[in-house]
Formats: C-alpha cells, sequence, structure tokens
C-alpha cells in the first residue's frame, strides 16, 4: 500500500487517511532523520544509501556489526545483521537489484531490548492499544519474530518516553489511520538512565 499511494495520487485518486506527503517522510530515511531531529527523539546513526561505495564507506564509519534493510517496505522485510565488508557488498548487491528507486537504510546495530507500538490516530489524538515486547534479539524482522503483550519487563519511564514519542510522531505526521513503530530500549552500566530509540 505505501508503494501504491504515490502513483495513485498522481493520477488524481484520492488517498483516504494518511497524506503522501506524510508517508515520504515517515519512509525516506533522510527526511524522516530529519524529521525526528526536529522533534527531539534520537534514532541510531546510520544513513542511506544508493551504491555499494557509499555503502562501505558508511558502515566503516559506523563500525560493525550494522543493520542494513531497504527503505519503502513494511515491517523489515529484507533486514539483514552485517558484520563484515564482504557481507555487506553482497548484501547490497542483492538490495540495490530488486530496487534501485529507493535508498539501502544503514544503521548502526544496537543490540538492547526490541518493542513495537501498533497506534491509530485521526490526526488529532494518537491511541495506543499497547507495546509489545518483542522476545528474540534486536533485528529479527518483526514478522519473524515472537512478541509478548503486554510488555513484561518495561518501566515506567520505559513506557512514558515510549508513548510520548508515538504522539508526538503519530501528531507530527497527521497519521489518519494505523501506525507502527519499532523502538530499541538500552540499558547499561555507561548510560546514566535507559535510552529509547527509533529504528524504524
Amino acid at each position: 500500500a505505501i508503494n501504491l499511494a504515490e502513483p495513485l495520487s498522481r493520477s488524481n485518486v484520492r488517498i483516504l487517511g494518511t497524506s503522501t506527503r506524510s508517508i515520504d517522510t515517515a519512509e525516506d530515511r533522510g527526511r524522516f532523520e530529519d524529521f525526528l531531529n526536529r522533534l527531539g527523539i534520537p534514532q541510531p546513526p546510520g544513513g542511506g544509501v544508493t551504491s555499494i561505495e557509499e555503502g562501505i564507506g558508511i558502515a566503516r564509519s559506523l563500525g560493525y556489526p550494522v543493520l542494513v534493510r531497504p527503505s519503502y517496505v513494511l515491517s523489515g522485510r529484507g533486514m539483514g545483521i552485517v558484520y563484515s565488508e564482504e557481507e555487506l557488498a553482497y548484501y547490497l548487491s542483492q538490495a540495490l537489484e530488486m530496487d534501485d528507486k529507493h535508498a539501502i537504510l544503514i544503521d548502526k546495530y544496537l543490540e538492547g531490548k526490541e518493542v513495537e507500538v501498533d497506534a491509530v490516530s485521526d490526526g488529532k489524538e494518537v491511541l495506543i492499544p499497547g507495546i509489545m515486547e518483542h522476545i528474540e534479539r534486536t533485528g529479527v524482522h518483526s514478522g519473524d519474530s515472537i512478541a509478548v503483550y503486554p510488555a513484561l519487563d518495561l518501566t515506567e519511564a520505559e513506557v512514558n518516553t515510549i508513548v510520548d514519542y508515538t504522539v508526538r510522531i503519530g501528531l507530527a505526521l497527521q497519521v489518519k489511520g494505523l501506525m507502527n513503530i519499532q523502538f530499541i530500549v538500552m540499558r547499561g552500566s555507561k548510560q546514566n538512565s535507559p535510552s529509547v530509540y527509533v529504528i524504524e
């Protein structure tokens, strides 16, 4: 559906719900990064690439492992964790062969707790039925993972942050309909407090 919205809109078909501009902001890596920066919402460091050379350069600057995935797909389809330059070159060659119009996303792989929110909005309010906690390590395609609801191991501060980010994103994008956001919750002795990052 997200890939059909823009060509249908160009053909003067009325798009109900979330606008094509908002869909593009959410799906285009550069626009989404700028959007989250304006909202002050953290995300893992990374970037979008359209060539193998660009991808290798970004991965070297981030350090391995990196999380790679196509843009304009649902639920992280085609996502992978890459541990070496050889693996990355192979992944990018395959991904670019399938779609050379949209950037391939390369992010620093953060190993934390992955959580997911399904929400619905009318553009004025955002309703969050609950927060799901993934059982597997971060980076497993959500369609292949097991999630539990309600989340079992989130602090009140983490839940409040996830709710705050979800509401702010939904309202700023003027979502009208369903939305899904995936987060990583990082904990550890190096951090004074848990950090929540938007990953998708």
